[in-house]
């Protein structure tokens, strides 16, 4: 496969972005639902809503192949405890998209905004899923019986997070 770059997300990969988020693995993977306006991904997903609001994708050949968002909590007493969603096309699953996502992620996290957790659900039956999760540290927490409804079904979702173990001074 060719080389996946990650970079800060731009108004223009709003298209590409909405085009990920409509893929019939995505839709599963994911709490998307399969019919958004594209002014709702762009808003969401691009533009963000705030300063805490850290939006990644990953090109491939000049393609906009997946997403990462990352969101700061804003509370005062979390505010060191960031929230991520990530999406990749359906076509590049299983191609190093994630992974590369991931490392981005976990680089600016700890390297640049100082988060000690950083938190996700996931489906409880998305093993690849979970299995990129534990490569970069996270551990499950929690389970959530019934989550969420996906294709006419409750289904359920763990609880993961990732903590950076430093000592309070």
């Amino acid at each position: 496969m060719s080389e996946i770059s990650i970079r800060a997300a731009e108004p223009e990969d709003a298209e590409a972005v909405h085009a990920i988020l409509r893929c019939p693995g995505v839709v599963a993977g994911t709490l998307q639902l399969p019919w958004r306006p594209l002014a709702w991904t762009r808003e969401h997903y691009i533009e963000g809503s705030g300063s805490g609001e850290h939006h990644l994708v990953a090109i491939v050949d000049g393609r906009v192949v997946g997403h990462l968002g990352l969101s700061v909590l804003p509370g005062a007493r979390r505010r060191d405890v960031g929230k991520f969603g990530m999406a990749v096309h359906d076509e590049y699953h299983g191609r190093g998209v994630g992974t590369a996502l991931m490392a981005a992620m976990v680089d600016l996290a700890d390297n640049w905004l100082g988060l000690r957790r950083i938190e996700l659900e996931v489906w409880a039956d998305n093993a690849p899923a979970i299995h990129l999760y534990e490569k970069f540290g996270f551990e499950v927490e929690g389970q959530a019986r019934e989550f969420a409804h996906r294709a006419g079904e409750l289904v359920d979702a763990l609880y993961m997070a990732r903590l950076v173990r430093t000592p309070i001074r």
